[in-house]
């Protein structure tokens, strides 16, 4: 396990600019801190039917993390978004899914989120060791030329068929198809949840034109922030969302509406207060907010994956969701780097900003 002084290590020259911040845009006394108790303290108050609840407490008693209120997901759905080639060559064992889910296992993980054929292959072994979360909609890459449009590859009812706990879709907000998957998803997340299984919403920015002047606004606070209230808005459970690493789209875009107070008091330019905002953005942590770890890179995911996971959860968050720097590495060391992504919400001494 890694130590707090093993951690300021791996961070290196960010160690103090990110261990020793104090947020002073949006008080940490106004979010919901994630806890052991989480599930009693938030979702038990809403309108989540038993089975739901007994379907988050199984993700938050799950795995290295359980009773923390943190969540530490595998998600291995990049062999649709990705390719399969393209995904599985720097590892080939991952083209058998029943590898995926042993990584998720041994390293600790609260959850599995893989793909219907994946989960359904391996449910009898598998759907009481684990909790599966099937990812339903999916960006198939295979229409030439390439377009990019989440559709679904299956039905909420085969989800909870094959023993998920959780269903996870994506929607584009911001693209051409975004109406469209709105209203799917926020259907399909009813059905879940009569079903009594949790939802989790990847609230992903997809624009040609959110990009300008050589800058990618899909990854700014203002606009992921306003991507995970729509979210929250349709009943997801769990928001996913990159880190963000800039803010002002939309202002430079001009488009969408904004407050010059979201830019000169609600942020600045440090990260863990651009992630805050993206909290505050899901009630203000009432909905948890979990980051995504990235691609690999190769050396540096170590620590790329310790930095992630210490914004995140100094910000408000609840967790991180992390893929292809796992696996698309040997087990042994997919394992190593999960496990210090949790150590990071193990330390006490890491705690909100």
């Amino acid at each position: 396990m890694l130590n707090y002084d093993k951690i300021v290590e791996i961070l290196g020259s960010n160690a103090e600019k990110l261990l020793n911040h104090e947020c002073k845009t949006i008080d940490k006394k106004l979010l919901q801190k994630p806890s052991k108790n989480f599930v009693d303290e938030v979702y038990a108050k809403s309108n989540r039917n038993p089975q739901v609840l007994r379907s988050l407490q199984a993700m938050f008693n799950h795995g290295r993390l359980k009773g923390t209120g943190y969540l530490s997901i595998l998600p291995v759905d990049q062999g649709i978004e990705h390719s399969a080639g393209a995904s599985f060559a720097p590892n080939p064992i991952y083209f058998d899914p029943e590898n995926i889910i042993k990584l998720a296992i041994e390293g600790g993980c609260s959850a599995v989120a893989t793909t219907f054929g994946n989960l359904a292959l391996m449910s009898r072994k598998y759907a009481h060791k684990i909790p599966f979360l099937v990812k339903i909609n999916h960006n198939e890459l295979m229409t030439y030329p390439n377009k990019y449009d989440q559709i679904m590859f299956g039905s909420v009812r085969e989800a909870w068929n094959l023993g998920a706990v959780a269903v996870g879709a994506t929607i584009y907000f911001g693209s051409e198809e975004s109406s469209r998957q709105i209203v799917e998803v926020a259907e399909a997340f009813e059905m879940a949840h009569e079903l009594g299984m949790a939802t989790v919403l990847w609230c992903y920015a997809r624009n040609s034109a959110f990009k300008k002047d050589g800058v990618d606004y899909h990854v700014a606070a203002d606009i992921t922030g306003q991507a995970n209230h729509l979210g929250v808005t349709i009943q997801a459970d769990i928001i996913k969302q990159k880190l963000p690493e800039n803010n002002g789209g939309f202002t430079a875009l001009n488009f969408g509406k904004s407050h010059k107070k979201m830019y000169e008091e609600l942020t600045t330019s440090h990260p863990i207060d651009l992630c805050r905002y993206q909290v505050a953005n899901c009630y203000m942590g009432k909905i948890g907010l979990i980051n995504s770890g990235g691609e690999s890179k190769g050396a540096s995911d170590m620590a790329e994956a310790v930095t992630t996971a210490v914004i995140n959860k100094r910000a408000g968050g609840m967790g991180l969701i992390m893929g292809r720097k796992a696996f698309q590495r040997p087990m042994k060391e997919g394992v190593e780097l999960l496990n210090a992504v949790q150590d990071v919400y193990l330390t006490r001494k890491i705690d909100l900003a």
